[in-house]
């Protein structure tokens, strides 16, 4: 038998992308332009944006752009290698004393971005004979994280404690080092971890705490400093990320002083990647000020007013966190999403479908989330489009 030919590459990611398209999921990403997440300009077509995490609107603040500028004028603007190879500039000393100011920890160390703190956080801590326990919804980054580092992972049923449990009593006691991880506000879903029980269950079974505070920090908890202060708990190890709230790019580490000396020499993330630009670490230390000041006080206040505005006009839509500024509005198929996404759209409202498998089937959605940016009339304009669409 004559051995069939292989088709080329491009041949086999074409089937691919078709096999996509026909169930709705083929993406791409629009395009953008001006210095505003609310109200840019997609495709040409000047829009009213409710799909950013830019949950303060910092992201164009002239104070980021100053301290940024004047970064550059500095410091250059590339960091030109890691850390360990080109030395720590003072942008990224000063940022990491500040969050650590802010977190009230020993020690903080910044990554390139989220995701890559989570893979260089949980990669340089765990290992074979280890034990990764995860919320079953956790973010991509925190699932890649467990599987990459070659420890055991193991998932508990979403915010359920006694899953969690369950699956210690089964598992821990074989396991070398032992690991609960978390998101204290799950950005698809913005419903919120059992913090305090979780930390409760890591003490008695001899196991760290990593919480990723990606979505709440800089506008939950006392002075926007994230859940885990709220709930009065103290994890192992806190991941943030200056991509959000903080309207800047990087992730970090916080946590104690060896907990940092370790990630310096374990975390491939840390080692082998180019540091921050120093110019984004000052762009991010601005927006920390601005986060801790009265000014962020009054940012959070007024994208309080804005989500308590949309819920009341919403009353079908899932909203599990009264104070977080995400509503996701589940409407199932995935060609339910588009659509709606499609009829926001023609309304000069801009809110991008998400499908599988950033959420799991049957539960494609439309995601909002509110910024300090927005005004009252934005929420009016979006509620009288989008409350016909959500399924009663």
């Amino acid at each position: 038998m004559v051995p069939s030919v292989l088709p080329s590459l491009d041949d086999d990611l074409r089937a691919d992308l078709l096999a996509l398209e026909a169930l709705g999921r083929n993406r791409s990403c629009p395009s953008c332009a001006g210095p505003s997440r609310t109200t840019p300009s997609v495709d040409a077509q000047p829009l009213l944006s409710f799909c950013s995490n830019d949950y303060l609107g910092l992201s164009s603040h002239p104070a980021l752009a100053s301290a940024a500028a004047d970064a550059i004028a500095r410091s250059g603007f590339g960091a030109a290698a890691s850390r360990l190879v080109a030395g720590d500039l003072p942008e990224h000393r000063e940022l990491e004393a500040g969050l650590s100011r802010f977190l009230d920890v020993e020690s903080v160390l910044l990554f390139p971005s989220g995701y890559q703190t989570n893979l260089g956080v949980l990669t340089a801590l765990a290992g074979p004979g280890d034990l990764v326990l995860c919320d079953h919804a956790n973010h991509a980054s925190i699932i890649d994280a467990c599987r990459l580092s070659r420890a055991r992972p193991a998932f508990y049923k979403h915010l359920d404690p006694s899953s969690a449990e369950e699956r210690l009593l089964a598992l821990a006691p074989a396991a070398r080092r032992k690991f609960i991880v978390t998101e204290s506000l799950f950005g698809m879903d913005a419903d919120v971890a059992p913090l305090a029980t979780l930390a409760a269950l890591a003490k008695e079974h001899g196991a760290a705490l990593v919480v990723d505070e990606a979505h709440a920090l800089g506008v939950l908890g006392p002075g926007g400093r994230g859940l885990c202060r709220e709930a009065a708990v103290t994890p192992d190890v806190l991941v943030g990320t200056l991509g959000k709230a903080f309207g800047a790019a990087g992730g970090f580490a916080a946590g104690s002083a060896t907990l940092r000396n370790h990630l310096v020499n374990r975390s491939r993330m840390f080692i082998f990647t180019t540091a921050p630009p120093p110019a984004i670490a000052a762009a991010a230390l601005s927006a920390l000020t601005i986060i801790e000041g009265a000014e962020g006080q009054r940012r959070r206040d007024a994208l309080g007013r804005l989500v308590v505005q949309l819920a009341s006009r919403l009353p079908h839509a899932a909203h599990p966190h009264p104070h977080a500024p995400i509503f996701p509005i589940i409407l199932g198929s995935d060609s339910a999403a588009v659509t709606a996404s499609r009829v926001l759209r023609e309304s000069g409202l801009f809110v991008q479908p998400i499908r599988p498998p950033t959420v799991p089937e049957g539960t494609a959605r439309l995601r909002i989330t509110l910024s300090a940016s927005h005004q009252s009339k934005d929420v009016d304009a979006l509620s009288q489009v989008l409350a016909p669409l959500i399924p009663q």
